[in-house]
């Protein structure tokens, strides 16, 4: 028997979330592979990034946050490490909660150099659970981010309240 694996590496993505204003950022840029499997091709997303050879998953999040939201992570919450496609490809996500200041956030962010192209918007609590609710969102990061904040999201509240 012969087996095929691809291998991409690793990747790091942040869900980046402010909770003072209890508000998220979310990015939308256009994907390829959404387009080939028929999807739209704009997808909204979390901030990730493909860790580089001597950077940390942390790094990259950090990192990511900044050139794809022109943010900066307080705080990292790790997630979960999971496995994107693990029938045929060893790449894993490192997912984490990253909190920020939306105050001012939002616009169009990304590196020329990686072509990218990246509209970033503020969304409320409300507005994350309702595009969880109603199948808005088609990418497992994102998914994956949003439905572990909802369902911790009175721990979260506890450790990062801002109103003491």
């Amino acid at each position: 028997m012969e087996r095929e694996v691809f291998e991409r590496g690793h990747a790091a993505a942040l869900l980046p979330y402010d909770p003072a204003r209890r508000e998220f950022i979310l990015c939308e840029q256009f994907r390829v592979g959404a387009l080939a499997a028929g999807m739209s091709p704009w997808q909204v997303e979390i901030v990730a990034g493909i860790i580089d050879e001597n950077e940390t998953p942390d790094d990259v999040a950090r990192r990511e946050v900044q050139e794809e939201a022109g943010l900066t992570a307080l705080e990292l919450w790790p997630i979960q490490r999971y496995l994107v496609s693990p029938g045929g490809a060893s790449e894993t996500v490192y997912l984490y909660l990253g909190r920020i200041s939306s105050l001012g956030a939002g616009g169009i962010f990304g590196l020329a150099s990686e072509n990218e192209h990246i509209r970033v918007s503020i969304v409320s609590e409300d507005e994350l659970e309702h595009l969880v609710d109603k199948n808005k969102l088609t990418n497992a990061s994102t998914i994956i981010a949003a439905q572990w904040f909802f369902l911790n999201r009175e721990k979260i509240r506890a450790r990062w309240d801002t109103s003491t």
